[in-house]
């Protein structure tokens, strides 16, 4: 085969990867989330600034670009972040920041947080807000039953507390 053919490196590493795809809904933070992006934007800084400062490494390089691109997602998603303070939600109603306690249809019952994008973590009971948990939920008040949407089946829950975190 001919070397004419072959793509050769363009001398910057990691140049080729397309961005971080960013959520086209509206960013809303809870002031934990909020607080998890900074850490993330300056876990990232340090990070960029350690990989520049031993350019000679040419691991490092393709290593840099990586964190480069992370860091100017969190900075897109800091800059588009829309702080949801807690106390001027109705407390009453599930709305983005309530945790709720549910009981599915054997009476086992589970606490989920309802968060934004960046903060969500479903195995520690944290979903985004545009999940179709979370908009199954929305509005709903203590003793509502809700019907959960799933691809397995549809799920009846009630809604048995709703609280908010102090701000």
């Amino acid at each position: 085969m001919s070397r004419a053919f072959v793509k050769e490196p363009d001398g910057e590493a990691g140049d080729d990867q397309p961005e971080l795809p960013v959520s086209p809904h509206p960013n809303y933070v809870t002031q934990a989330g909020l607080a998890g992006l900074e850490a993330r934007r300056h876990a990232l800084e340090e990070q960029r600034d350690a990989l520049k400062a031993d350019e000679g490494d040419l691991g490092n390089q393709s290593h840099l670009a990586q964190v480069e691109r992370e860091l100017r997602y969190v900075e897109a998603r800091l800059n588009s972040a829309i702080p949801v303070d807690p106390a001027k939600q109705a407390q009453d109603e599930v709305a983005f920041g309530a945790i709720v306690t549910l009981e599915d249809e054997e009476g086992g019952r589970r606490e989920i947080a309802i968060v934004g994008e960046d903060e969500a973590d479903p195995a520690a009971g944290k979903i985004p807000w545009p999940s179709p948990l979370a908009r199954a939920l929305t509005g709903a008040q203590v003793g509502d039953p809700v019907t959960w949407a799933r691809p397995a089946g549809d799920l009846e829950l009630e809604v048995i507390a709703i609280r908010y975190p102090s701000a």
